[in-house]
């Protein structure tokens, strides 16, 4: 088959491979439109899950992916001076080292990768057996063909911000500040043994309150250090930006889409679906969808056959998932619902974030329930009651997610 891949992404990247480990004689070319190398992000994570997945798709990229990451260790925050951890652990890595390793994987399998190749029209696919949309959630090629798709995206109410830091946070770590015009929070993990990632957030009025809407890399930096300093044991934050631009603060924007293929073009990764970065799945997801295409391509006698099972095989396991995010995004727009909590038990319900009955359950009741006695006896104790109004209540939040 002849296969392009619009987008050098973990998804496009991924894919690539695969097939071409399927079959060789694949025309397989990813076209890029940022340069081989450069920044590109800070950092990403990723569980035990993947890596699994991995090793079954493709035990090298595993291996070179697995030896580049970063193990945390745990989850912590301070509130009010006192300090609350919970045990978990979970990797991170570089994001553009992911994808040095995908695209060196990829080269060497026969993968043709096209640099500071931007795709801004049709032109040269209409002859490819398949074109996959892998170019993010502003996909180019997805507009091209929005009729198509039926894209909807919906706005996030909070606002965030990608930095970076040489403090290393060896545990995913939640700095928590009160200021003048609101709770401010970073959540931060560490990338390598120099650097950690650390995505700031806060509700929209806090973001004005403390005048963000117009201060610069150079000037909103020095803010934030100065709000989180305790935290960052004397290391500066970095922005990607220029120091003379305002900082680019974001609102999530969750794409879905009615339809993920059309003719011979299907969508994947961000083109087709995004979830909220609080529950750190983005790139798992992406590497997930790479799979199941390539998976249904080869079982399937014709691209169109495969498209299809892919996305009925897809939108059934990203249902749950995207709930989750969901939820998680709605928890952190409502955080001062939780802030008068001990350190500790904040802690525990931001962990159970996803779950539809913490939303609903007044928090110090919930926490209460949940640490009296150990989790097991209290659902056996109580599943008369509290286990039939918590399915319902997933199921109405299901049919009716949270905006």
């Amino acid at each position: 088959m002849k296969i392009i891949c619009v987008g050098g992404g973990p998804a496009g990247l991924y894919f690539s491979i695969l097939m071409k480990r399927a079959d060789p004689g694949h025309a397989v070319t990813v076209l890029e439109r940022k340069p081989a190398s450069g920044p590109d992000g800070w950092g990403v994570v990723f569980w035990d899950d993947l890596v699994a997945e991995l090793v079954a798709t493709d035990p090298e990229t595993a291996r070179r992916i697995t030896e580049a990451a970063f193990e945390w260790h745990g989850q912590t925050l301070e509130l009010r001076g006192v300090d609350a951890r919970i045990e978990g652990s979970g990797y991170s890595i570089v994001r553009s080292k992911l994808l040095e390793i995908l695209a060196a994987r990829a080269t060497e399998l026969g993968v043709e990768i096209q640099f500071d190749h931007e795709v801004t029209s049709r032109t040269g696919l209409e002859d490819a057996d398949v074109v996959v949309a892998a170019d993010g959630a502003n996909s180019n090629l997805r507009q091209l063909s929005s009729n198509a798709f039926g894209t909807s995206i919906a706005v996030g109410h909070n606002k965030y911000l990608w930095m970076g830091t040489a403090k290393v946070f060896d545990a995913f770590t939640f700095p928590i500040v009160n200021t003048r015009a609101g709770w401010i929070w970073s959540h931060a993990y560490a990338i390598d043994d120099h650097t950690s990632t650390f995505i700031v957030e806060c509700r929209p009025e806090t973001w004005a309150g403390l005048g963000f809407e117009t201060l610069t890399g150079r000037d909103g930096t020095g803010a934030l250090e100065d709000l989180f300093g305790s935290y960052l044991d004397g290391e500066h934050l970095v922005s990607l930006s220029p120091a003379d631009a305002v900082l680019p603060w974001l609102n999530f924007r969750t794409v879905t889409n009615e339809c993920w293929h059309s003719g011979n073009t299907v969508l994947m990764g961000d083109a087709a679906h995004t979830t909220h970065f609080s529950i750190g799945s983005g790139t798992r997801l992406a590497l997930q969808d790479a799979m199941a295409l390539a998976a249904e391509l080869q079982a399937n006698p014709t691209p169109q056959l495969a498209f299809a099972a892919y996305e009925t095989k897809r939108r059934a396991e990203l249902a749950r998932i995207q709930t989750d995010a969901q939820f998680s995004a709605r928890w952190f727009e409502n955080i001062d619902r939780y802030i008068d909590l001990p350190a500790q038990a904040f802690l525990h319900l931001l962990a159970a974030r996803r779950d539809p009955f913490v939303h609903r359950v007044p928090p110090k009741l919930y926490y209460r329930l949940y640490s009296a006695v150990d989790k097991v006896s209290f659902l056996r104790s109580f599943r008369g009651w509290i286990m039939p109004k918590a399915r319902a209540l997933y199921r109405r939040e299901r049919n009716s997610p949270p905006q």
